[in-house]
């Protein structure tokens, strides 16, 4: 089951997240949402990831939308499964491609579709098979 965080969920982990930089740029909340999403699909390991990787970019283009390295950091301090910090997550380095059913209840999902023609290396290694509960 998806889940859909709350803005006074939101709200109260923007106000608690251990932020690695200083400018702390949220345009909509969506976009954490849009993160948490991407990274609640992610197989957690034990350990955090060996190299880095640009999650932002990786996110705004599954989501066709811009996310802040600072909305990726709020969304990982909200995930109960999450541990690290920005970028090195305890997310495994096969990716998988989070399924779209989890953007369906995502307003500003979308509201950006030239990030998602962007080229990219990036491949993931699985897809996400969920299936819609309604």
């Amino acid at each position: 089951m998806v889940r859909i965080l709350t803005s006074e969920e939101i709200a109260e982990a923007k106000k608690s997240t251990p932020y690695l930089g200083r400018d702390n740029l949220h345009e909509h909340d969506d976009c954490i949402r849009i993160a948490y999403q991407w990274l609640d699909a992610q197989e957690k390991t034990k350990g955090q990831l060996k190299r880095s990787l640009a999650i932002k970019h990786i996110v705004e283009k599954w989501g066709q939308r811009y996310v802040s390295s600072s909305d990726v950091e709020v969304a990982a301090h909200m995930h109960p499964d999450i541990t690290g910090r920005y970028p090195r997550f305890n997310i495994s380095s096969r990716l998988t491609r989070p399924s779209k059913i989890r953007l369906e209840h995502i307003g500003e999902a979308g509201a950006h579709p030239r990030y998602g023609e962007r080229q990219s290396t990036l491949r993931y290694a699985r897809d996400e098979q969920l299936h819609d509960a309604t």
